[in-house]
């Protein structure tokens, strides 16, 4: 942060920490839920679509129904909930990976969104929600980073101290030996992609709540970003191994770079490019650390 400061002077004006600490909101929840299916090994390529299709029924119920928005939302999440459910069983009862599964859900629930939207925006969005959407917690910290903090602590919570977390973690490091000490697999993934599909709802409706609209387009956009925070965050790409605090490091990390993109006005494309190179670092990273422990406790059996 300081760094950003003194290139840019402006980067630490009460009004961009606002912007950026909305960035890092949203970006979370969607770094969060590809997390979950990298700690048992697999990826979630539907995140976006899970998360647009949220987005827009959020809107949607809110404009075409009048329904309060706290129940909207909460069809919304449930909506998630239910995508995710779906990748998780098809997984388990077809056999067929989690990329063709989340690949094929993608195409559908997109499919779905633009069916339901005919690609036009709802904007008809509850003044309750442009309210939350504007408020701000202390000084220039949002009310939107307080269902992020939340679900950080419920993640960190379930990852390192409930029986769940241990599952997914040990399936994600070896599905086998996991399976042969009485976990149950199955159950383990579908619980994951349950909670991946609930995160990206959740910051789906998010999202709708800071740009204050239902854009058919949300979440085109998350699947380059929802692998560049964990994995900038050192978890590794064939599972085992995640940190919710570091996949929130690695968010701030793209939202600064993001940031600071924008206000030397460089191409929008740029950050699309920075991403992917930053990727490829962390993950060429990872696999030189991962080669050098495998180097030294071969040396040490010796």
């Amino acid at each position: 942060m300081a760094v950003a400061g003194a290139l840019a002077p402006s980067f630490l004006s009460p009004l961009n920490i606002q912007v950026l600490l909305l960035a890092v909101a949203v970006n979370a929840l969607i770094a969060f839920s590809q997390m979950i299916i990298i700690a048992i090994g697999q990826m979630n390529l539907s995140i976006g679509a899970i998360g647009g299709l949220a987005a827009i029924t959020f809107a949607g119920l809110m404009e075409q129904f009048g329904v309060p928005a706290p129940l909207a939302a909460l069809a919304a999440l449930a909506l998630g909930l239910g995508c995710g459910l779906l990748n998780g069983l098809f997984i388990n009862w077809t056999g067929i990976s989690a990329f063709v599964i989340t690949l094929a859900s993608l195409s559908i629930f997109k499919g779905i969104n633009l069916g339901i939207t005919r690609a036009e925006p709802f904007y008809g969005v509850a003044d309750s929600v442009k309210s939350f959407g504007q408020a701000l917690l202390i000084g220039p910290v949002p009310w939107l980073m307080v269902p992020t903090i939340l679900a950080a602590l419920g993640l960190w919570y379930a990852l390192s101290r409930l029986p769940i977390g241990r599952f997914i973690l040990a399936v994600g490091g070896n599905s086998h030996a996991a399976e042969l000490s009485g976990v149950s697999v199955g159950l383990t993934v579908t619980v994951a992609h349950a909670a991946s599909g609930f995160l990206a709802a959740l910051a789906g409706v998010l999202l709708v709540v800071r740009l204050q609209i239902g854009q058919p387009t949300i979440g085109d956009d998350w699947l380059i970003l929802s692998f560049a925070a964990p994995v900038i965050g050192g978890a590794v790409l064939s599972g085992g191994h995640v940190s919710v605090a570091a996949t929130l490091f690695g968010t701030a990390i793209v939202a600064v770079i993001t940031q600071l993109l924008v206000l030397f006005n460089f191409d929008p494309f740029l950050v699309q490019i920075v991403l992917g190179a930053m990727i490829l670092a962390a993950v060429g990273l990872n696999r030189l650390r991962e080669a050098r422990l495998a180097k030294a406790l071969k040396g040490g059996a010796r």
